[in-house]
């Protein structure tokens, strides 16, 4: 790590502290030339494979955009969408993977959403599942009343 001052070409760790959200570490430094003190913070990488093959960081306004359009009308509120959006994240970082479809990432987004809202759910799968016809929409709602079911019944 080069130094902001000096620009010499190395530096040394005196402390490290994981952040408030756990995905990144803040790291306090020390030049050994000019002596002077700074602060780097450090992610993992974790990158987008689009359909069209463009490759872009993970975005999690991105999924809060997307699932946002699915509430609309909801009782769904902001902060109820970024909890949505780091349970995406976090699911998505425990893979392993640096780089994910978004297609895996639409996949990751159903299950919190769910739980979140059943309509906005169904909104969503209709969309991202492509949704022909009303079959389509029954089969969906019929699985979501055996859920139901299920739950009820444990």
């Amino acid at each position: 790590m080069h130094c902001p001052f000096c620009r010499h070409a190395d530096s040394r760790v005196i402390d490290s502290r994981t952040s408030d959200d756990g995905l990144s570490i803040r790291r306090r430094r020390q030049c050994p030339q000019c002596g002077g003190r700074f602060t780097t913070v450090e992610t993992a990488s974790l990158n987008v494979i689009k359909r069209s093959g463009v490759i872009e960081p993970f975005s999690r306004e991105k999924v809060m955009s997307g699932v946002r359009k699915a509430c609309q009308g909801r009782p769904v509120t902001e902060g109820d969408l970024a909890m949505l959006a780091q349970a995406v994240e976090e699911a998505v970082r425990q893979t392993g993977a640096s780089q994910i479809d978004t297609n895996e990432i639409g996949l990751t987004i159903l299950g919190p959403l769910r739980d979140l809202d059943e309509v906005a759910y169904l909104r969503f799968a209709s969309v991202y599942q492509a949704f022909d016809s009303l079959e389509d929409f029954e089969a969906s709602i019929a699985q979501l009343r055996a859920d139901h079911a299920a739950e009820a019944t444990e």
